[in-house]
């Protein structure tokens, strides 16, 4: 077992934590430990709320959540070498649960708190308790489903530099500008409100929290990608910015959809993650990249029969979109939701299985005008009985 470098106290808030955490990201927040290449090590997280979210039976604590407090990050971490413009090299070796916290949530958030890729569908806040047994998790609030672990990290990336963290901001600012009064906002901009900024001495947390970015999107530097496949046995390459890199990690998925499409989409759960890193000097020039990049695991989980439903680049008001992606893929996600209503599920169920469920989602087509083609396929070994259509006449 690798030493545990950061350790969290889930009987604890995420602000008496016996190493400080954060939640914003920015340059001068100052590294909790540090690390040489080649050395394994275990990183502790807790849950992307800070454990504000309890196993019951209503949504009261989804529905009430404070977006400014969310997204608990264990890091900064030092690693000995790193320099600007190298390439961080990180090797996820395990992910696990830990002792006394063998359960994990999905929700849906409500449409004026933060809302999800279906806000407009589904604006009422609801959640699902997800139950671990070993690999394996089963839900009391969707029953007749038994999914298999994908552990992976929702947030991982290092540290911006200052430059980079004034640019977020500015583009950031601009699309805000564009349309202030939207609901859900268009992006979440720098707040004081619920900062956390690590080990940071009081005089200097204030300015930090004045200038320091949300967590919420992905960004250059990997950050809350939340991406299904990277997974035990993946290696990621991390940008650098700043000297020692400053690792950051959190946000720990026991399973997940491709597109996290309800916004607290996967199975939430606090863990470990057991790491190890290298550099590729200057390899963020070497290799001509702007953006964080990984290899997937040799060992990946593979499902059998699939259902995969499609849609088009036409809204659900009929409306014709040029080319639409974004359209295309809630199309589909929606013509699966409609498919499991039939099978008995409500559709907020429906919604929040697809988020968790290792569904995959893939961009199938972007040269037939005026229609991107995206398909969502659904795994049917998920489910306790054949939910797959049934033919009349043969």
């Amino acid at each position: 077992m690798p030493p545990t470098i950061i350790h969290v106290d889930l009987t604890k808030s995420a602000e008496d934590q016996p190493t400080r955490m954060h939640n914003r990201w920015h340059p001068d927040i100052p590294p909790v430990a540090r690390v040489r290449v080649g050395e394994p090590f275990r990183v502790e997280c807790m849950d992307w709320t800070g454990g504000r979210i309890k196993d019951n039976d209503n949504a009261d604590d989804i529905e009430k959540l404070d977006l400014n407090g969310l997204h608990i990050l264990s890091g900064p971490i030092s690693v000995d070498g790193a320099e600007p413009n190298d390439f961080l090299v990180v090797d996820i070796l395990d992910i696990g649960t830990l002792p006394g916290s063998e359960w994990g949530f999905t929700g849906i958030f409500a449409k004026d708190n933060g809302g999800g890729f279906l806000t407009n569908h589904y604006p009422k806040a609801a959640k699902a308790i997800w139950k671990f047994e070993g690999r394996h998790a089963t839900s009391r609030h969707i029953p007749g489903v038994r999914l298999s672990a994908l552990m992976h990290p929702g947030i991982i990336g290092c540290a911006p530099s200052m430059e980079l963290l004034k640019e977020w901001n500015r583009r950031e600012e601009e699309l805000v500008s564009q349309s202030p009064d939207s609901v859900p906002p268009l992006a979440l901009l720098p707040d004081k409100l619920g900062c956390l900024v690590g080990s940071m001495e009081s005089t200097e947390a204030d300015r930090v929290a004045k200038e320091a970015a949300r967590t919420i999107p992905p960004r250059e530097h990997g950050g809350n990608c939340d991406i299904k496949n990277l997974t035990i046995g993946s290696r990621l390459y991390l940008p650098v910015y700043v000297p020692g890199a400053n690792l950051s990690v959190g946000d720990l998925h026991f399973c997940q959809g491709d597109g996290e499409i309800s916004f607290c989409g996967a199975i939430e759960m606090a863990g470990y993650i057991d790491l190890k890193v290298s550099l590729i000097k200057d390899g963020v020039n070497k290799y001509k990249q702007k953006n964080s990049m990984f290899a997937p695991s040799s060992s990946r989980l593979v499902y059998g029969p699939q259902l995969v439903f499609q849609g088009i680049s036409v809204d659900e008001d009929g409306r014709q979109h040029y080319m639409d992606a974004n359209v295309a893929y809630r199309r589909a996600c929606l013509n699966a939701i409609e498919y499991l209503k039939t099978q008995g599920y409500t559709g907020e169920q429906a919604y929040l299985l697809l988020s968790a469920a290792p569904i995959e989602g893939h961009l199938s087509g972007v040269v037939d005008i005026p229609n991107s083609c995206c398909t969502l396929s659904l795994p049917l070994e998920i489910f306790d009985r054949d939910i797959s259509p049934k033919v009349d006449v043969e």
